[in-house]
């Protein structure tokens, strides 16, 4: 009778076991970026109906992202600037044992939207145009954020030299406008985040008394060095009515939902259910989400060199995507296209956090 009462009972446990929902996170950026929004929609309208319970996890960026992607426990998700993902590899293939490391299980789910990236000024100062920030104190993000990362190496193509490091101020975005209006130890903030980004959004417009963007000219000789690996784009009144009252020319880097090469079957189960939630409550993310989703497209187009989708996923979407065509009789658009010790840690290490590994 024991027996029977115990077998009873662990039998009316099963549906409750069956029901737990996986426990995964996503590692995003500040929380007034764009990177959080963007999570929490996956979090609401992707994860809850693939039953995971995804926690949103604040973060100090891209590249923050990639290393808690590769170590930190229950990090399934993260997402990356493009530019953050291919320095890590980088920095794998000229022999840092650490970004290989890093960088090499992780796989790509699908890539997003391109983000803005924002020179911000003050609003009396004699600077109009991004190519002239040469030799001023910029401040660019936090070590190990996407946003250290762009702008070094924006200085770097548009200048032919690293941006001295006396010049470099890493701090968070609010910090750096701080810094800039009130003891004026920066010149320019860089700042990156898809537009509308919180951070702006809910600024007043008494605002425009202390602050301005700067402009991308595209006559610049400088500007024609950093279009060779970042994309031209616009930010728009539309985004900061209480900011900006006409279109600002600037530069934009795509983002990556990204995960782990993962083969535990638990795992992968729950993986591929995101996917397919992914592809089937795409038009609802579009619909509720951030204003951003509306510039993804529901595809998978070809990676650079030493990108790879994370094979289970990408199966389970082109299955959904192909029967999602066939639907509605329509047609994917294309998208456009370790050190040593005794070695000096170069600019480009330490905004990935690489420096001492």
């Amino acid at each position: 009778m024991r027996r029977l009462i115990s077998l009873l009972l662990t039998l009316s446990l099963l549906p409750a076991v069956a029901q737990a929902k996986a426990e995964f996170k996503i590692v995003t950026a500040s929380e007034r970026g764009t990177y959080i929004q963007i999570g929490r929609d996956l979090a609401k309208y992707i994860a809850e109906p693939a039953d995971i319970s995804l926690e949103v996890l604040p973060s100090k960026g891209s590249a923050d992202n990639v290393a808690r992607l590769r170590d930190e426990p229950g990090v399934k998700f993260a997402l990356v600037q493009s530019d953050v993902y291919q320095a890590f590899l980088d920095q794998a293939a000229s022999g840092n044992r650490s970004a290989g490391r890093i960088i090499r299980p992780l796989r790509v789910v699908m890539p997003l939207y391109n983000e803005e990236i924002y020179f911000v000024a003050r609003a009396d100062s004699p600077l109009n145009y991004i190519h002239e920030i040469k030799d001023k104190k910029l401040s660019i993000g936090p070590v190990g954020s996407g946003t250290a990362l762009s702008a070094t190496t924006l200085y770097r193509l548009m200048f032919n030299q690293p941006l001295p490091e006396a010049n470099a101020t890493y701090v968070s975005n609010e910090e750096a406008l701080i810094k800039l209006t009130t003891d004026k130890s920066v010149d320019v903030a860089v700042i990156v985040a898809g537009q509308p980004a919180k951070l702006f959004a809910d600024m007043k417009p008494e605002a425009r008394q202390f602050i301005k963007l700067l402009k991308l000219d595209d006559k610049a000789a400088e500007t024609r060095r950093a279009v060779e690996t970042y994309y031209p784009a616009a930010i728009r009144p539309s985004s900061y009515p209480n900011w900006i009252t006409e279109e600002v020319p600037t530069l934009t880097v795509k983002a990556f939902l990204v995960t782990y090469d993962y083969n535990l079957q638990h795992t992968t189960r729950y993986l591929n259910a995101f996917a397919e939630s992914l592809c089937q409550n795409f038009d609802q993310l579009q619909a509720q989400g951030h204003a951003k989703w509306k510039e993804v497209k529901l595809e998978l187009p070809a990676l650079g060199k030493g990108w790879s989708y994370y094979p289970p996923m990408e199966r389970t979407m082109r299955n959904c995507i192909a029967q999602r065509t066939a639907q509605t009789g329509s047609r994917p658009v294309a998208a456009p296209g370790a050190a040593t010790p005794a070695r000096a840690c170069t600019q480009q290490e330490k905004v990935l956090g690489l420096c001492g590994s």
